[in-house]
């Protein structure tokens, strides 16, 4: 069993930063790629960038530039660095961590990140 805790989100001006972070606490867990997901008042939940216990990354073609995944792997500890947003922006920020060697997903509460002036 895997529990995320998240934290960072809140309200900021266009323009702005903000970092999201999200730990993630278990026994004796291999914890493969982690990664963010957002997901937007009447839309779907999209990806937003994800990062591989090497250190690979990939992002989604809308934050390329202003956003950037990094990782503790000691501490289990996935941060989204967040730079030059923007009102759409705005969503719920999830964290996602998969288990090595298995189809095992956990996610995290969600952390709300508003962009408004």
């Amino acid at each position: 069993q895997v529990q995320l805790v998240e934290s960072g989100g809140g309200l900021v001006q266009p323009g702005g930063s903000l970092r999201l972070s999200c730990a993630a606490s278990g026994s004796r867990v291999n914890i493969d790629t982690m990664g963010w997901y957002r997901q937007a008042p009447g839309k779907q939940r999209e990806l937003v960038a994800l990062i591989t216990t090497g250190g690979n990354t990939n992002y989604a073609d809308f934050v390329k530039g202003r956003f950037t995944i990094s990782r503790d792997n000691v501490r289990n500890t996935v941060y989204l660095q967040m730079n030059s947003l923007k009102p759409e922006d705005t969503a719920v920020y999830y964290c996602r961590v998969s288990i090595a060697l298995t189809m095992i997903v956990y996610w995290g509460q969600g952390t709300q990140v508003t962009v408004s002036s």
